[in-house]
């Protein structure tokens, strides 16, 4: 995974869901959110397909053609945790490999909480609130280099007695 010093590369990225081909690589362009609670748990999801099936991850997906960044992101955290939310400021731009001739080119944001009801849908499988995330990283629970990012961006609360499973015992608030 390589992290995006400043939120960008001074390149154009790829806009509304097309690649762009850079030294024969195709990017897909991709959005994450970076939801926490009124108790400063964040939200991840136990993702369901590739990449990184059956680890814990942000809640985010492809952008789909014509959409904006914060129009695929309503829609993804919709579909994958049942969730509504305000999108916030832009935290940061990640890359992850795709395959041979390709790269997840991610772009994160903060989000807030407006509405529906958790549950975990489309490619996710489950969700939860996490305190302390390094648990799920030493046990290889959580998607390659998250722990690291979001420890970089000041998100990953450091609670050294944080619980290793995800608490669904309350709403977002």
């Amino acid at each position: 995974m390589k992290r995006l010093v400043g939120g960008g590369t001074g390149r154009d990225l790829a806009a509304g869901g097309r690649w762009e081909r850079e030294a024969g690589v195709r990017r897909i362009r991709c959005v994450g959110a970076v939801v926490t609670d009124g108790r400063g748990r964040l939200l991840l999801i136990r993702r369901g397909s590739a990449p990184g099936r059956g680890r814990w991850s942000l809640p985010g997906g492809r952008v789909e053609p014509g959409e904006t960044d914060e129009v695929a992101l309503v829609r993804e955290m919709a579909e994958e945790t049942g969730l509504e939310i305000a999108v916030g400021s832009r935290l940061g731009q990640i890359e992850l490999p795709a395959g041979d001739d390709a790269v997840y080119d991610i772009v994160d944001h903060l989000g807030r909480v407006v509405g529906g009801v958790p549950r975990a849908g489309d490619d996710a499988v489950d969700l939860g609130w996490f305190e302390d995330l390094r648990p799920l990283a030493a046990a290889g629970r959580l998607t390659d280099g998250l722990l690291t990012v979001l420890t970089e961006w000041g998100i990953a609360a450091a609670h050294p007695d944080g619980p290793a499973e995800p608490d669904r015992s309350a709403e977002p608030g």
